[in-house]
């Protein structure tokens, strides 16, 4: 595909996402305000929105590798892109997701969030932000929600393989809870202004006990997250050959 042709798919993609998304930024608000059940509904109808710009305007394909056990867990997932961010409402059952503490003051956005029940993660404030979370996450678990962590504290470059952030490890000692890994690929599609048509995968790593020294949970984790770093190749996925559509 031209060049010319994947800026002009990507230039509809933003105007039709983001102008669908602020329709549905009103939603969230109207909702906090009338019935906050509804809540839930708004933010799946967002993931669910974002995958159809995905795969219709873009031709992006996006498959999972793996499932994700029914069970308490704590899903340490690659961040390469905004992708996966606006893709857990829909990839998993109202998630309760650790953010940047930057995005709560989004107007609208934030306080709606903070409602759904995500949790943030203030940069910089030590043992005093990690009781706060540890807090958070603990009462979500006991909601029956799965807890999304991007270990590695930001977006990564495709390719790029960083230390993860010291909090993850403390998370996983005082949650005791297994950790799913999941590798993502986006970037090499996602993460352009001009997007690329190709394939997302998801792959879900070997669950990981609790209770594991520091070093070697954050050995298998960080291995795992970056399983698809070497994959050669992100052409149009053969639907026979994925494992599954997400």
């Amino acid at each position: 595909m031209s060049l010319l042709i994947a800026a002009l798919r990507s230039l509809v993609f933003y105007v039709l996402f983001y102008g669908g998304s602020a329709l549905l930024v009103v939603a969230s608000v109207v909702a906090v305000v009338a019935r906050r059940a509804w809540l839930r509904g708004v933010v799946a109808r967002w993931g669910q929105w974002h995958l159809w710009c995905v795969r219709h305007l873009l031709g992006i394909d996006v498959v999972m590798d793996g499932a994700v056990p029914d069970m308490p867990v704590l899903i340490a997932m690659k961040h390469e892109s905004f992708f996966e961010a606006i893709d857990t409402p829909r990839l998993f059952a109202f998630p309760a997701v650790f953010a940047k503490q930057e995005l709560f003051g989004i107007p609208g956005w934030g306080r709606s969030a903070r409602i759904y029940g995500l949790i943030p993660v203030a940069r910089g404030d030590g043992a005093k932000t990690l009781r706060q979370m540890l807090a958070l996450a603990k009462q979500r678990v006991a909601e029956g929600r799965p807890l999304i962590i991007f270990p590695e504290g930001t977006r990564v470059e495709h390719g790029a393989q960083p230390g993860l952030q010291a909090g993850f490890a403390g998370l996983y000692k005082l949650l005791r809870l297994p950790v799913v890994p999941i590798a993502v690929d986006s970037g090499r599609a996602y993460h352009h202004v001009v997007k690329r048509p190709g394939r997302i995968t998801y792959k879900v790593g070997e669950t990981i006990p609790a209770g594991l020294p520091r070093e070697e949970i954050e050995a298998r984790v960080h291995a795992a997250i970056n399983a698809l770093n070497a994959q050669p190749s992100f052409l149009k996925a053969d639907p026979e050959a994925a494992a599954h559509r997400a």
